[in-house]
């Protein structure tokens, strides 16, 4: 009797292991429907990963060009704008300038060069005069003096502009200043 008692639990084994093969294979012949989605790492890896990885390269390079044309569009007005208001330009032989950094400018015998106010003058090549019909003419930011009208500029002395129509004129055949500021040549 002990060995059917052991055939028995055998049998019984056998039958519960049989169900639950049946139960398994059940459950796995639903899975990856649409009620129940069954994802395996290598589906992950090689397709949802590198389609994944394409429609953000792809609105990458869609933002970067858009951001890049808006860039370049804010240099070119931004570039307008500057030279605008710092550039130089020239209209019927009289050219002027305004800028916040020196420049060089070449006067010839003769020619003129008038300030806005605060604008700064350095005499490097040449000689020139101070062009005022009042004082004070020029202020001299070296020596904290004062020119007056016609009084002759030093070189390498830095020059100041405080009230309008006053200017520094040229009185050799080729002469050059350093300018900061508004100004223009006539």
């Amino acid at each position: 009797m002990k060995k059917n008692h052991w055939l028995l639990r055998l049998g019984g084994l056998l039958l519960v292991s049989y169900t639950l093969l049946t139960l398994s294979v059940i459950a796995a012949g639903t899975a990856g429907t649409q009620n129940d989605p069954l994802v395996t790492l290598s589906y992950l890896n090689n397709t949802f990963m590198s389609q994944l990885l394409g429609e953000v390269n792809t609105k990458l390079e869609s933002h970067d060009a858009e951001l890049s044309r808006k860039l370049d569009e804010q240099v070119q007005a931004d570039t307008k704008a500057l030279v605008d208001k710092y550039g130089l330009s020239v209209d019927e032989g009289n050219s002027s300038g305004n800028v916040n950094t020196f420049t060089v400018v070449t006067l010839s015998d003769g020619q003129t060069l008038y300030g806005e106010v605060g604008c700064e003058v350095m005499l490097r090549v040449g000689t020139a005069v101070c062009v005022s019909s009042s004082t004070p003419g020029l202020i001299d930011e070296t020596d904290g003096t004062t020119l007056g009208g016609n009084g002759a500029l030093a070189q390498n002395h830095l020059y100041m502009m405080t009230v309008s129509e006053r200017g520094v004129k040229s009185t050799a055949a080729t002469t050059k200043v350093l300018v900061r500021g508004g100004y223009s040549v006539r």
